[in-house]
């Protein structure tokens, strides 16, 4: 496991729930390349409600036809290894968005007996 802590990076994509690389979901092929790349980690966040450069409003409501929930993949490493990355996304990205802030990382550690 690599240390990190400290000042970095954080990369956050917005896409929908349905979005698809080769008929699975986006999100898990940034997932899957962000692995390849050797980044720290990636965590995908699945959101109740929300609206992107459309604005046409997505919710998890019962009475709503609307299912393609916003979804963040969210990626935290030293900079130069984040902004390294980036241009991985523009293969697969056909919309959404992505932002870059800086962070500090005060914890970065497995859990006992956990591989990753």
């Amino acid at each position: 496991m690599r240390h990190l802590s400290g000042r970095a990076l954080r990369l956050i994509v917005h896409v929908g729930e349905d979005d698809v690389w080769h008929h699975r979901p986006l999100y898990h092929e940034i997932v899957r390349r962000a692995r390849d790349a050797g980044l720290a980690g990636a965590s995908v966040l699945r959101g109740i409600e929300g609206y992107g450069a459309n604005s046409l409003i997505h919710t998890s409501s019962l009475l709503s036809l609307s299912e393609d929930l916003p979804v963040a993949v969210v990626i935290v490493d030293e900079p130069e290894r984040v902004r390294a990355f980036v241009p991985e996304l523009e293969e697969l990205l056909d919309g959404g968005m992505v932002t870059l802030d800086e962070v500090e990382v005060v914890r970065y550690a497995a859990r006992n007996g956990d591989r990753s």
